[in-house]
């Protein structure tokens, strides 16, 4: 139901604090002593109450005042209205791990969730066995949107400064390295700059094209390499790699994970390439909050990180 702002406009918010504050003292003088104000201005703040509901809402008898019927029919909802209204401009309750039922949702590529799901996972059990992890794809074009919707609580990737009201925190750099099968490729490492253009790649990309920083780095110096399967999935790329003549370039610390478990090899690509600045990204709101600044700080310490860049 949308709200009527006109009809609500009419009454000061104020005035249900005064109106809860009467209805439990049953008294103008001590009702203004509640809510530490002057008998006179609770005298009319009673009136003013009086006006808006079209109703005495207390009279006078010989047991002192009495609620009217319309007064004890709004004495629940008032309370309950002000109950609302405490909880939203409250600050946050310290947040406890060990007790916390909380669900965050993290936007975060596949080969960082390879890398750090295992870890966070197995901390939480122990320390925060309430805490559940709801992970969701995310690129950098869409992650803006996400945090500002509510879709994703934190995004950690390869992300640009955000807007205004965007918080980022570099976890860590990282560099490239080349991945292959040398029995497939015939090229033990380091592998040279003729063998990479002239092998087949496959690249991973999360906005889908079939264009990366290899090939602005290939083009600067006049070369091009061939391009054998594009995909979004990181952690599909090593199962190719390893089963097909192709090589490919990823990030150093996902290339390590996969080239020691599948046998594979990894070589120092034989161009230059800009670093990678794997990073935190949230929305401002929950700067401060208790429970987001305990999931940063627990992904920064498992992640190992470094100073931040708010």
């Amino acid at each position: 139901m949308a709200i009527d702002y006109t009809n609500l406009n009419r009454l000061d918010l104020n005035l249900l604090v005064a109106f809860d504050a009467l209805m439990e003292e049953r008294s103008v003088t001590r009702a203004a002593a509640r809510v530490s104000l002057g008998q006179s201005a609770m005298s009319h703040a009673l009136g003013r109450l009086r006006a808006a509901f079209g109703d005495d809402l207390l009279t006078r008898g010989p047991d002192g005042m009495t609620p009217t019927p319309r007064a004890l029919a709004l004495i629940e909802p008032v309370r309950r209205a002000l109950r609302d209204v405490e909880a939203i401009v409250a600050p946050p309750k310290p947040f406890d791990p060990a007790t916390a039922e909380r669900v965050f949702t993290l936007g975060l590529p596949d080969s960082t969730e390879v890398l750090l799901m295992p870890r966070l996972v197995a901390h939480l059990r122990a320390v925060a066995p309430g805490v559940t992890i709801l992970l969701r794809n995310v690129d950098r074009i869409r992650i803006l949107q996400d945090l500002d919707s509510g879709r994703v609580d934190l995004g950690i990737g390869l992300f640009e400064e955000g807007r205004t009201h965007h918080k980022r925190r570099l976890l860590h750099r990282d560099n490239y390295l080349c991945i292959f099968n040398p029995e497939l490729v015939g090229v033990t490492p380091p592998i040279s700059l003729d063998d990479y253009v002239r092998l087949p790649h496959v690249l991973t990309s999360l906005v889908e094209s079939p264009h990366g920083v290899v090939d602005d780095a290939l083009a600067r110096i006049g070369r091009k390499r061939v391009i054998a399967l594009t995909s979004p999935r990181f952690t599909a790329v090593p199962f190719v790699v390893r089963a097909a003549p192709v090589i490919a370039t990823m990030h150093s610390r996902v290339a390590l994970f996969f080239a020691g478990d599948m046998g594979l090899a990894v070589s120092p690509a034989p161009i230059e390439l800009p670093d990678i600045a794997i990073s935190m990204l949230w929305h401002s709101s929950f700067d401060d909050d208790p429970a987001h600044r305990w999931l940063r700080e627990t992904i920064r310490t498992l992640r190992g990180g470094q100073p931040a860049l708010d």
